[in-house]
């Protein structure tokens, strides 16, 4: 069945048709544009105007494998090596404490259960333990993990998993009801100075926040190159038996991740190195080769054989040094993406980071981490 196993009924937004004027418009109602809108609204500003080509979370942030995952996209011992030790301690350290936030303020949808490494080869196998010894050096904990089978990986217990596209609804809920206006159906067409345009209508604002994934490019044409657009698929099964995942299992580096929700479905995802056009401008549909390796990768990995209900795929940005873009592009035009597979944690960091950055308040730490990276 194609469809994602994170759906929920979502009504429907209204179209923007006409002009309307607005302080701030943000562009993607996934997880960084609403946590964007929440922000700006607790900063006091008024008039907001939301809009996404479909819905909410109608891309990668209700699509994604649903991990809480530390750090940025490099692992810690990478990040130390690639940005230097301070500004990779203070992005895990950013990162970490949101995870934790999540949890206190969505319980019923966190589930810090920790994530596992596992490797899928010798020389991964070493990597991982000079990823476990960099996280006890900087202070985090982190566990040797021995698994059910013999698999031997690294377990980071303050992870965690989620329902990504569930956040994202009571998110726009709330903003809603704070009164921001949200619009779906049309995507943008241009940007124009800080006017955003559709095919039925305008939005004339003060500033625009694109906070958008995958194809951020497409919004942002001067961000091509800095930019990939990336599809990320994934298969739902079946309940089976409970405690088959009792982590966020990752596995080949990220390549393939599997988590077991709480009604005891398996979520799992990745093997985009098994297909043909996984990169560059592929389209949000799941793919034979891909969907067949996924299978294989439940059967023989998971080791698990049960009957697959849906499979779906998402569109994500990938940035060739892994970190995501947070910044001004044009003059009032500011932009949030390129998370490069982790945006569930980090993304809503960056929406967060623009609110504060166009609302007068003091520099967000993410920026100055990112800032230490440059520099």
């Amino acid at each position: 069945m194609r469809g994602t196993g994170w759906e929920l009924p979502t009504p429907p937004l209204p179209r923007l048709e006409g002009r309307i004027e607005a302080n701030v418009c943000v562009i993607g109602l996934g997880g960084s544009g609403l946590s964007a809108l929440a922000r700006l609204q607790k900063n006091r500003v008024r008039n907001l105007v939301g809009i996404d080509a479909v819905g909410v979370a109608a891309g990668a942030a209700g699509r994604n494998g649903g991990f809480l995952l530390a750090g940025p996209a490099h692992f810690h011992h990478r990040a130390v090596q690639t940005w230097g030790r301070a500004a990779a301690v203070e992005l895990y350290r950013l990162t970490e404490a949101r995870i934790e936030e999540m949890a206190r303020r969505w319980p019923d949808l966190v589930d810090l259960r920790g994530s596992v490494r596992l490797p899928g080869s010798a020389a991964e196998a070493d990597d991982i333990a000079a990823h476990h010894q960099a996280l006890l050096d900087d202070g985090f904990t982190a566990l040797p993990y021995a698994g059910p089978r013999g698999e031997r990986g690294l377990l980071v217990p303050g992870d965690g998993v989620f329902h990504p596209a569930e956040r994202c609804l009571q998110l726009a809920d709330r903003v809603w009801d704070k009164g921001a206006w949200l619009y779906g159906g049309d995507p943008v067409e241009v940007i124009d100075g800080t006017t955003v345009r559709t095919a039925h209508g305008e939005v004339s604002a003060g500033v625009v926040l694109v906070c958008v994934d995958g194809n951020l490019q497409r919004l942002l044409p001067e961000l091509d190159g800095r930019v990939q657009t990336v599809r990320l698929q994934m298969l739902a099964t079946e309940p089976v038996a409970f405690g088959t995942a009792q982590h966020a299992m990752y596995h080949r580096s990220g390549l393939d991740y599997w988590q077991q929700r709480p009604d005891g479905r398996l979520f799992v995802g990745g093997c985009r190195d098994r297909g043909d056009g996984e990169e560059g401008d592929p389209v949000q549909e799941p793919t034979d080769r891909v969907q067949n390796a996924l299978d294989t990768l439940l059967t023989d990995v998971v080791g698990v054989r049960a009957r697959v209900t849906h499979r779906w795929a998402g569109l994500v940005g990938y940035t060739p040094d892994h970190l995501p873009i947070v910044e001004e592009v044009r003059p009032g035009v500011w932009a949030a993406g390129g998370y490069s597979g982790t945006g569930n944690v980090i993304g809503a960091l960056a929406g967060e980071a623009l609110a504060d950055a166009v609302s007068g308040r003091p520099r967000h730490p993410l920026l100055d981490a990112l800032g230490a990276v440059a520099g």
